[in-house]
C-alpha cells in the first residue's frame, strides 16, 4: 500500500535531532537544608535560603544522570527584596513595593548584578555565580537565566553596570506620558500611590513600611496600567519599560531610529551572554515588539550562535509570529497542550481532546516547550491541581513525548512536592513561593542535607523519582522522539468499542530506524484492557510490511513485550482483534515495534 502523508493524524514536520531537557531549579530554594521553621514571611535567618555553593558536583551530576540537558537558574539577576544588604553598599529596597519577604525574581533592581541571597560572599557574588556558569558547563550541562524584558522594580538602579554605560531612565524626559527615546511612560502630574490594602508582611515590621513610596511623576505600572494608583492585583511593584510603542496612541510604533531601550536591552543580554549562559527564558515575551526580538536575538547570537531564546507567550495568535518574526528558539505551550492535560486530569475533559493541539500548531509543534510544573502554575500534587503527585505520569509522558521539541520539569516536581504551606505573599495556593524564604520538604528529602541521594525518600516517591529519570533519559536517547514523525492514533480508534478514547491516548513516533507505540491511561482507577487499531496506512508511512508478525516492548519501565499480527490490527470491523493492551490504572508504555 502507498502511504498517504495527507493523512489528517499524520503530523508533517521537519526536526533537528535535538532534544532538551530542562530543570527549573528556582535557586533560592533549592539547597536551602532548613525544613523545620517554615515561618510564614520568615527571614532569610530564619527559614535559610539555598547558596549558589549548595548546587556542587554531586548535585549536577544527579540532574546529569536523570536526563537534563539545560539547568534554568530562576532568579539569579538582583531584585528588590526586603532583606537588609546595606553594609554591602546595596540600598534597602521598600517594603510598600516589595511582594515578600524575600521579593519576586521578577522585579529587577539592577540587570548587571546578582542577587545577594545567593552567594556565600556577598562582595563576591558574581564570581560565585561565574563559578556555578563553570561547574555546570562541566557537568555536561547548560545555563538558562531569566530575562525579564517588559518591567522592572519601582526601585530600579543599576550600581554594577559596566563603565560607559548609562542607567535605565537617566536621560528620560519626564514631563511628557510617552517619548520614543525614553526607557520608561510616565504620568506627569501625579505622584505613585501604594495600594491602599496592601500590607506588605502583614502584621510584622520592617523600617520601610509606612504605606507610601516616593515617585514622582508616577511610572507606568508593569502590566500596562496607566494610572498612579494601580490595584493590589496588579503588577504594582514594578514599572514599564518603553520599546517605542506609544501604548496610548493607537499603539503606534517609533521604531526609526532604534529606540534606546532596544541598545540597553541588547548590552544586558550581551553581557550575560560573554558570562558563558547558554539561553535566556524571556518573561512575558509579548509584552514587547516582535520587531526588538527580531532586532536583538541575532545579535545576541553573534556572541554565541547556539544560544536558546525561549519566550513566555499566551497568545497562540502570536506564537508564528515570536516564532518567524521574532527569532525564539522555543515558546511556552501552556495555553495549549498544558492546559489540556490539566483538564483531562482533573476530569473536565477527555483523552480525544488532546489531538486538536498538535492539529493547531502544524508547522511550530517542535518549536514548543512542554512541562506540567513551573514557578507560576500549581504543583501536580497540590489539592488544587490532581492530590497526587503520581495522577502526573500519563501527562508527563505526553509532554515529553508527544513531540521533539523540549519538555521541562520544576525541582521538587520529580518526588511529589505538594506546595503546601501558606508561606507569606502567596498564601496557600498550591505552588511553591517565589515570594518569600522556604524550606521545600520533598525536595529536601531527595537533597537529604547536601548528599543529593535521596536518603530520605520514602519508596513510593524513589518510584516517582525512577519514572522521571527513566522517561526523561528515554525522551533524550531515543531518535523516534527525538526526531521522528506523530502519528495520532485517537481518532483511528474513536469507533473502536474496546478503546476507552476518554482515558486512554496512543499515539506513534517513528523514523525510518525506530518505531515507537505510546500509550498512556489517565484513569487513576481502573485499569484499561484495549484492542488498539493500527490504520494500514500508518503502516505504510513507517515503511513496515503490514503482512508481517510483530512484537512490541516496554522501554519505558516494565520490560513487558506483547505479539500481535499486523493485519489483525487494521481491522476496524472486528472488534475481537487488534492489539491487546492491559493498562494499570494511570500506567503509560513506551513500546518499541519490530518485526518477529
Amino acid at each position: 500500500m502507498q502511504a498517504d502523508i495527507n493523512d489528517e493524524n499524520l503530523l508533517k514536520e521537519e526536526v533537528q535531532d535535538h532534544k532538551l531537557i530542562v530543570y527549573q531549579m528556582f535557586t533560592r530554594l533549592f539547597g536551602n537544608t532548613n525544613s523545620t521553621t517554615n515561618k510564614p514571611y520568615g527571614t532569610l535567618e530564619e527559614n535559610g535560603v539555598g547558596k549558589f555553593k549548595d548546587i556542587n558536583e554531586k548535585a549536577l551530576g544527579e540532574l546529569k544522570n536523570m536526563g537534563i540537558t539545560h539547568v534554568w537558574y530562576t532568579g539569579v539577576i538582583e531584585h528588590a527584596t526586603m532583606t537588609d544588604y546595606t553594609r554591602f553598599g546595596i540600598p534597602l529596597d521598600d517594603a510598600d513595593v516589595v511582594k515578600g519577604r524575600a521579593g519576586s525574581p521578577y522585579a529587577i533592581k539592577d540587570y548587571y548584578d546578582i542577587n545577594p541571597d545567593l552567594a556565600a560572599d556577598v562582595p563576591n557574588r558574581m564570581q560565585e555565580f561565574e563559578a556555578l556558569i563553570g561547574r555546570t558547563h562541566a557537568a555536561g550541562l547548560k545555563v538558562l537565566i531569566d530575562f525579564v524584558p517588559n518591567h522592572v522594580a519601582r526601585s530600579y538602579h543599576s550600581d554594577a553596570r559596566p563603565k560607559g554605560i548609562k542607567d535605565l531612565g537617566e536621560n528620560d524626559d519626564t514631563s511628557k506620558s510617552f517619548v520614543a527615546g525614553n526607557n520608561f511612560y510616565y504620568l506627569p502630574g501625579t505622584s505613585f500611590q501604594v495600594p491602599s490594602e496592601y500590607k506588605p508582611l502583614g502584621d510584622l515590621p520592617h523600617p520601610t513600611k509606612d504605606g507610601k513610596f516616593n515617585e514622582t511623576p508616577a511610572k507606568v505600572t508593569g502590566n500596562d496600567q496607566f494610572t498612579p494608583s494601580p490595584g493590589i492585583n496588579e503588577w504594582f511593584e514594578t514599572i514599564k519599560l518603553n520599546y517605542g510603542v506609544d501604548i496610548q496612541n493607537n499603539r503606534n510604533r517609533h521604531f526609526e531610529p532604534i529606540p534606546d531601550t532596544w541598545e540597553k536591552m541588547r548590552d544586558i543580554l550581551v553581557f550575560w551572554a560573554q558570562k558563558g549562559v547558554d539561553g535566556f527564558r524571556c518573561d512575558m515575551a509579548e509584552m514587547v515588539p516582535v520587531e526588538f526580538w527580531n532586532y536583538v536575538i541575532p545579535k545576541v547570537q553573534q556572541v554565541n550562535k547556539d544560544i536558546v531564546f525561549i519566550a513566555e507567550i499566551y497568545n497562540p495568535n502570536e506564537y508564528r509570529n515570536y516564532i518567524e518574526n521574532g527569532k525564539f528558539t522555543y515558546l511556552y505551550d501552556k495555553v495549549g497542550l498544558y492546559d489540556s492535560l490539566k483538564a483531562v486530569i482533573q476530569n473536565r475533559a477527555g483523552a480525544y481532546d488532546l489531538p486538536v493541539n498538535w492539529k493547531q500548531l502544524q508547522g511550530i509543534n517542535n518549536n514548543m516547550l512542554r512541562f506540567l510544573e513551573n514557578h507560576d502554575e500549581q504543583r501536580i500534587a497540590s489539592d488544587g491541581f490532581a492530590g497526587s503527585a503520581r495522577k502526573g505520569i500519563p501527562a508527563m509522558v505526553v509532554s515529553a513525548t508527544l513531540n521533539s521539541g523540549p519538555v521541562m520539569v520544576y525541582f521538587g516536581q520529580e518526588v511529589g512536592e505538594p506546595g503546601r504551606g501558606a508561606e507569606g505573599f502567596g498564601g496557600e495556593d498550591g505552588r511553591t513561593t517565589i515570594f518569600d524564604y522556604w524550606g521545600v520538604p520533598e525536595h529536601q528529602k531527595w537533597v537529604n542535607n547536601g548528599a543529593f541521594d535521596g536518603g530520605q525518600l520514602v519508596e513510593e516517591q524513589k518510584k516517582l523519582r525512577d519514572f522521571y529519570v527513566k522517561l526523561l533519559n528515554v525522551s533524550k536517547e531515543n531518535e523516534a522522539i527525538r526526531k521522528g514523525k506523530l502519528y495520532d492514533l485517537q481518532a483511528p480508534n474513536s469507533q473502536n468499542a474496546q478503546y476507552d478514547g476518554r482515558k486512554v491516548y496512543a499515539y506513534l513516533r517513528f523514523t525510518s530506524a525506530q518505531k515507537l507505540l505510546i500509550l498512556v491511561n489517565f484513569d487513576d482507577n481502573q485499569a484499561k484492557q484495549i484492542k488498539l487499531k493500527i490504520p494500514a496506512n500508518a503502516f505504510a508511512l513507517m515503511n513496515v510490511d503490514v503482512n508481517k508478525d510483530f512484537q512490541v516492548t516496554d522501554i519505558l519501565l516494565s520490560g513487558k513485550s506483547i505479539s500481535f499480527k499486523g493485519n489483525d490490527a487494521t481491522d476496524r470491523k472486528n472488534s475481537q482483534t487488534g492489539i491487546p493492551v492491559t493498562l494499570e490504572p494511570l500506567g503509560a508504555y513506551i513500546f518499541e515495534i519490530e518485526e518477529k
